[in-house]
């Protein structure tokens, strides 16, 4: 439920194109998409948005060649300002005037991505550690085209800071309901008080980062979950990797040394056998991996 196919930063790739092979890139992510498919996922959500460098064009010619639902998302990926083309229009800005961030997201919702035909079905904006006025604006547009649209948000959240009670507090203002939301990357955390108070206001949780071992080892994500489904409150969960086919971020070797687990198969390979082994029903795997995303995904078709 929170993957990424590619995150590239095309300006830099455009000024300094011995950093990417665009046909091996493409080929490797054919790859790699085709084994997950091979063990049995049918639909990942990409959670790539503009600011994460989101290129549909680019993942459609991946789709063409693998039989996977990869579904696509619109928001703005911002962690403190927003870029100079939007600091000077807009509210709060010197020249003032309307969002233009919401009819951006609305219309890769309600007509598609940069004239490809792919429409969005989900909206994402993301906080870490502070709310500045830039993540808040994001997040205020994003609960406008959530409530034009009535798609599903997804969030970037530190659950070592609690930021996505920040979230939940800011888009129930705006007047979202917080059980269309996920608020990602809770897994980062075994503060089960904070887990329950985010499920408690409404909203579902996203365990997705597994593998990114670094954050936080492997027994103690599995852990959570456990406790969590223990509690009866696997109808709030869903799972995922935050993972990528080909990611800029960190250098070669970086998944060598430091994520080897760090992969979209994790989870079939190694997190459901571990999960199972702590208790968690089939049924509850079940909830997790196929019915709240059904649940989450369907929306009212404004």
């Amino acid at each position: 439920m929170h993957e990424h196919v590619f995150v590239v930063n095309e300006e830099v790739h455009r000024n300094y194109p011995d950093w990417w092979d665009e046909e091996q890139g493409i080929a490797d992510a054919i790859t790699r998409l085709k084994t997950l498919k091979d063990h049995g996922v049918d639909t990942i959500v990409d959670a790539t948005v503009v600011g994460l460098g989101r290129d549909v064009a680019r993942v459609a010619r991946v789709n063409e060649q693998v039989d996977l639902h990869i579904v696509a998302c619109t928001g703005f990926y911002t962690l403190g300002d927003v870029p100079p083309f939007l600091m000077y229009q807009g509210p709060g800005t010197a020249l003032g005037g309307d969002e233009p961030l919401i009819d951006l997201f609305v219309t890769d919702i309600t007509e598609g991505i940069a004239g490809t035909g792919i429409k969005a079905a989900f909206l994402k904006c993301a906080i870490e550690a502070e709310l500045t006025p830039g993540v808040e604006r994001v997040m205020t547009a994003v609960a406008e085209a959530h409530k034009r649209t009535g798609v599903p948000i997804t969030t970037h959240t530190s659950s070592p800071l609690r930021t996505g009670l920040v979230m939940q507090e800011v888009l129930g203002r705006e007047g979202v309901d917080l059980g269309r939301v996920v608020i990602g990357h809770s897994g980062d955390t075994t503060d089960l008080d904070y887990l329950r108070t985010l499920i408690g206001n409404g909203s579902y949780v996203g365990m997705d980062r597994f593998g990114l071992d670094i954050f936080l080892p492997a027994n103690e994500r599995v852990a959570t979950v456990a406790a969590l489904a223990a509690e009866g409150l696997a109808d709030r969960v869903v799972l995922g990797h935050d993972a990528s086919c080909h990611i800029d971020w960190f250098p070669a070797g970086f998944r060598e040394h430091g994520a080897q687990n760090w992969h979209h198969t994790h989870i079939p390979d190694d997190v459901v056998p571990a999960l199972r082994e702590a208790g968690v029903t089939e049924d509850q795997l079940t909830t997790m991996l196929v019915d709240n995303p059904r649940r989450i995904m369907a929306h009212d078709g404004r």
